[in-house]
């Protein structure tokens, strides 16, 4: 694995597509394979991130944006979960004044050296990212080494996926991955060019809590381990059943 291949925007063609939730079953999933995971927040309009931490959050990402003398390290969060590597987050949770702060062009620089500078001290780092079209967002896909968009398995995804790609172009970059998500048939979808398709999850889980945990087997931490490998251009240790669906998946890449 090289350092180019360590950061990811999971970017959202739409809101509602299942991009945080996704970003955090990645991580999880990379942190099953004893991988150390970063996810940070550029989606500070919907607080989403903020869901999955059981507990006080004294330091947010706007924070860490618009705060000089905020270290990294303090607006870390460990999720705790039930990984060989641990799972740290830098959620949105913050007053409407410092998002308003946190998204200028000064903070936007900020941020994409922060998600640079990350690299060095975690194997892998995600971005949360909103539909591209604010600086927060842009300074996401720009600094990341790759982007993944995510887009609903409708015509409706279809439509924003173009959308999604006309604007990364506009900014110099482009989609090196399409997810497909919440597929109700993994064989047959209208997002014709996604690289991988997920179904929802066939385990409810924990309210804020990520299901692609330590002995998870079943198609939803198949699919989501396929695109892990996918969006880093990698590959996983995890064992799964032979034979089923994660080898059809699998001989894609």
């Amino acid at each position: 694995m090289t350092n180019q291949e360590r950061s990811a925007a999971i970017v959202g063609a739409t809101g509602g597509a299942g991009a945080t939730r996704l970003t955090v079953e990645l991580a999880a999933t990379l942190a099953r394979d004893g991988r150390s995971v970063a996810v940070f927040d550029a989606s500070f309009a919907t607080q989403g991130l903020s869901h999955y931490v059981h507990g006080r959050i004294d330091i947010d990402v706007t924070r860490l944006l618009t705060d000089d003398s905020v270290h990294q390290r303090a607006a870390m969060i460990d999720l705790g979960l039930d990984t060989p590597a641990p799972v740290v987050v830098c959620p949105a949770y913050a007053s409407l004044e410092r998002f308003a702060r946190a998204k200028s062009g000064e903070a936007a620089d900020r941020f994409g050296e922060i998600i640079r500078r990350a690299t060095e001290s975690y194997d892998h780092v995600l971005v949360d990212t909103p539909p591209v079209a604010d600086n927060p967002s842009i300074a996401a896909v720009n600094a990341a080494d790759r982007v993944a968009v995510v887009v609903p398995p409708s015509k409706r995804g279809v439509d924003t996926l173009r959308r999604t790609e006309d604007r990364l172009t506009d900014i110099g970059a482009g989609a090196d991955r399409v997810l497909a998500n919440r597929v109700a048939d993994l064989d047959e979808h209208p997002v014709e060019s996604a690289d991988v398709a997920i179904p929802r999850s066939e385990v409810t889980g924990v309210a804020g809590s990520p299901v692609c945990v330590t002995g998870e087997t079943g198609p939803f931490a198949q699919t989501v381990a396929t695109a892990a490998e996918a969006v880093f251009n990698t590959q996983l240790g995890i064992e799964f059943p032979r034979g089923g669906l994660r080898e059809r998946l699998a001989s894609r890449f």
